[in-house]
């Protein structure tokens, strides 16, 4: 994807650097909008970024 570093991705959508380690580290479950803003970022779908783990057990 892009090379961009934690702290400037968290610029770009408006969070803390710490946040995108949570996220990262599936820690912390971004809101949808986040989710969007982060797909946004990289120029790609929603689901090319987040797997729904329920979907992976079925």
């Amino acid at each position: 994807m892009r090379n961009l570093t934690q702290e400037q991705l968290a610029e770009k959508i408006g969070v803390t650097r710490q946040t995108v380690i949570a996220i990262e580290s599936n820690k912390y479950l971004p809101s949808l909008g986040l989710a969007f803003k982060i797909a946004n970022v990289f120029d790609v779908r929603v689901e090319e970024i987040f797997i729904n783990d329920q979907e992976k057990e079925e």
